[in-house]
C-alpha cells in the first residue's frame, strides 16, 4: 500500500491511508495527532510503519538520523557486516521484495545492508511518513485524553494514541570519559558515529580502544593498510571464523526457491537462525565424536559453532569446558607468539557465554609486524594527549584514534528518552533496579506503549528480523483490535508483569549466560555503578516465546487491562 500525503503547516508528511485516523481534523493546530508514533526507522520501525498502514492506522516515524537503516545507518565502520546469513536476515513479509533482491554475500556488509533497507523504504514509499533528524527527548502520557505527547529536540511535538518504540538494544554508543579526549589533534570518533566521508588508514598510526565484536571487525580492516595499529585490550573475547563468501547468481536462485523453508526453519529454531542445537549432549558422546563436531562447526559458516552445537554446551559447565578448550587451542594454533596467544584467550568466561564475535583472520592480525597489543590490565590508559594515548608506562603517538567501546546496551536507548507514564512516573525510575515487562512488549504504568525489541523480549537474543516480524505483527494485530473496539487505554496488570519477569529470570538461570558478567546481565564495566546483575534478554527460545504471545492473544489478551 502506498500512502498519499499532504503537508501540514509545519512541513512534515501526513499519512492519509488510515481508516482509524486519529489525526485532529484541524491540521492548523499546533500539535498534530496520529494513531501511532514510532520512534526509530531501523528494521523494526520500518516494518511497524508498513503494518500500521496495512491495518489502517495513521502513523508517523521519528528518526534521529538523516535516512532509514537504524544500526546499518549509524555503524558505517569498515568491516561492519551481518553475523547471520543475509538471506535469513531480510524481511519475509513481501514476496515481491524477496523476488527482486539479490544478496551479494553470505554475510552482507554494511553498505549493502543500508542499500537494502533504503530499497525497502523506497519500494513501499515509507519515507513519506518519516520525520528525519528528529531526536526524541521526552514522551509524556496525558491521562486526561489517554494520549502520548512526544517531544523532539528541535521543538517539534506530536500526539498519538499509541506509542511504539523501535529504538533497538545496541543504539546508544558508550563514549568513554578519558581525560584529555578533546585535546587530541588528529581525528577521533566512536565506531557507531563513523564519519560519512571516507576514512583512510593507509600509512597512518591508528589506535583502536576495545576488542569487542565491533572492534574485531574493524581491526581486521585497519591492519591491512595502516603503518602501525595499536590495539588496547582490557578483556579478550572468544571469536570464531565467519567463513564469508560471495553468493553467485545460481546460488541466489536456489535460495530464492527455498525461502519458505528457510524462514520456517528460522521460526522453529531456538534463536531464529538457520542454525539449531545438536540434540546430543557433549558429555554423552565419545571424545572423538565431540571433536569431530567441533571441527565441522569451526570450519562451517556462521553461528553454528555457537548455537548449532551440542545442546548442553551453554547450560552445563563441564560440557562448555570441552568446547572452550577446543577454541583456546585453535587460538594458540593461529597466533605465532605463545605469550600473545594467551593474552587473547579469555579466562573469566567460557566460549559462547557472551555473544560471540565472528571474524575472518582476526587472530592472524596479531602475527603482523605493524600490529601491537596493549594489555590495559598491565598498563592502563591515563589520558588522551594532543599526540596520542598516554598509558602508565609510555605514550603511544597516533594520527587517528577509534573508540570501539561498544554500547550502553538494552537500557541505554530507553534511558536516553524521558518516558513519563501514569502519575508522572518515569520509566528510568521504574527500571532502576532492572527492567520489568510483560512479554517484553509492554510495562505496567505506561499505557498505550509497546516496546519492540525491548528488554525481556525474544528479539534481544535472536536473529533480529525474524523476531522483529513476530513482534510487529503481534502488536499490530492487537492495536487494530483496540481501534476497532474504540478502546482508549490499554495497560498491563502488575501481576502479569511480575509473572513474566519471574519467567524471564527463571529461563535465564539454567543458562551459563546468567553466570557471567556481560551486557546480557546488565553489567558494563565502562559505566560507573553498572554492576548490579539482572538478566536483560529472554532465552526461552523463539518458538516458546511465540507460543506464549499467541496464547495471550487467544485468551483475549490476558494480562492487559483496557478501558
Amino acid at each position: 500500500m502506498t500512502a498519499s500525503t499532504n503537508t501540514a503547516t509545519s512541513g512534515w508528511p501526513v499519512s492519509r491511508v488510515a481508516k482509524f485516523d486519529a489525526m485532529k481534523e484541524d491540521e492548523s493546530l499546533e500539535i498534530p495527532s496520529y494513531g501511532i508514533v514510532i520512534i526509530g526507522a531501523g528494521v523494526s520501525g520500518l516494518y511497524q510503519l508498513y503494518k500500521s498502514r496495512e491495518i489502517g492506522v495513521s502513523a508517523l516515524v521519528l528518526e534521529s538520523g538523516t535516512d532509514v537503516g537504524g544500526t546499518w545507518y549509524w555503524n558505517r565502520y569498515p568491516g561492519a557486516r551481518f553475523d547471520s546469513e543475509s538471506y535469513s536476515y531480510g524481511y519475509s513479509f513481501s514476496q515481491e521484495l524477496l523476488d527482486e533482491w539479490d544478496w551479494q554475500e553470505r554475510f552482507s556488509a554494511q553498505p549493502e545492508n543500508l542499500r537494502y533497507l533504503q530499497h525497502v523504504s523506497n519500494r513501499f514509499s515509507l519515507s513519506e511518513d518519516i520525520r528525519f533528524e528528529s531526536i526524541v527527548t521526552e514522551c509524556i502520557f496525558d491521562e486526561t485524553c489517554d494520549e502520548w505527547e512526544v517531544h523532539v529536540e528541535d521543538g517539534f511535538r506530536v500526539r498519538c494514541r499509541f506509542l511504539v518504540t523501535a529504538i533497538g538494544i545496541l543504539s546508544k554508543p558508550l563514549i568513554p570519559d578519558f581525560e584529555g579526549m578533546d585535546d587530541f589533534k588528529g581525528p577521533s570518533f566512536h565506531t557507531a558515529r563513523w564519519p560519512h566521508d571516507e576514512v583512510t588508514f593507509e600509512g597512518k598510526r591508528v589506535g583502536v580502544i576495545g576488542t569487542g565484536a565491533t572492534a574485531v571487525q574493524l581491526i581486521q580492516e585497519v591492519a591491512k593498510t595502516s603503518k602501525q595499529l595499536t590495539i588496547f585490550q582490557r578483556s579478550p573475547n572468544w571469536c570464531a571464523p565467519l567463513h564469508n563468501s560471495p553468493i553467485e547468481s545460481t546460488e541466489m536462485a536456489d535460495i530464492r526457491s527455498r525461502y519458505d523453508d528457510i524462514f520456517e526453519r528460522c521460526r522453529n529454531s531456538f534463536s531464529g537462525f538457520i542454525h539449531d542445537s545438536d540434540r546430543r549432549r557433549a558429555l554423552e558422546v565419545s571424545p572423538e565424536e565431540r571433536e569431530a563436531l567441533y571441527e565441522e562447526l569451526y570450519a562451517s559458516p556462521g553461528f553454528g559453532i555457537w548455537i548449532g552445537n551440542f545442546r548442553d554446551v551453554l547450560v552445563d559447565e563441564q560440557a562448555n569446558a570441552t568446547l572452550t578448550d577446543f577454541i583456546a587451542q585453535k587460538i594458540r594454533e593461529r597466533v605465532a607468539d605463545p605469550k600473545l596467544a594467551e593474552k587473547l584467550i579469555p579466562t573469566d568466561h567460557g566460549f559462547g557465554t557472551r555473544r560471540v564475535p565472528m571474524e575472518s583472520g582476526y587472530y592472524e592480525v596479531y602475527n603482523q609486524e605493524n600490529v601491537l597489543l596493549v594489555d590495559l590490565n598491565e598498563t592502563p590508559i591515563e589520558k588522551i594527549t594532543t599526540d596520542g594515548i598516554q598509558c602508565s608506562d609510555r605514550e603511544h603517538p597516533f594520527d587517528l584514534i577509534v573508540y570501539a567501546t561498544g554500547f550502553d546496551a538494552v537500557m541505554g536507548p530507553f534511558n536516553s528518552i524521558n518516558f513519563r507514564g501514569l502519575n508522572g512516573r518515569t520509566l528510568a525510575g521504574k527500571w532502576e533496579a532492572g527492567p520489568r515487562t510483560y512479554l517484553g512488549l509492554a510495562t505496567a504504568g505506561f499505557p498505550n506503549m509497546f516496546t519492540l525489541v525491548g528488554p525481556h523480549n525474544a528479539s534481544t537474543f535472536c536473529n533480529m528480523p525474524r523476531c522483529i516480524e513476530q513482534n510487529v505483527e503481534w502488536v499490530s494485530t492487537f492495536i487494530e483490535q483496540l481501534f476497532s473496539s474504540d478502546i482508549r487505554r490499554v495497560d498491563v496488570e502488575f501481576e502479569a508483569e511480575d509473572d513474566w519477569t519471574e519467567h524471564v529470570h527463571e529461563s535465564a538461570e539454567r543458562m551459563l549466560f546468567s553466570k557471567v558478567d556481560s551486557w546480557f546481565m546488565g553489567v558494563n564495566k565502562n559505566i560507573a555503578g553498572r554492576d548490579a546483575r539482572t538478566f536483560m534478554l529472554y532465552v526461552g527460545g523463539l518458538p516458546r516465546y511465540t507460543e506464549l504471545c499467541d496464547e495471550v492473544a487467544r485468551d483475549s489478551y490476558r494480562g492487559f487491562v483496557t478501558s
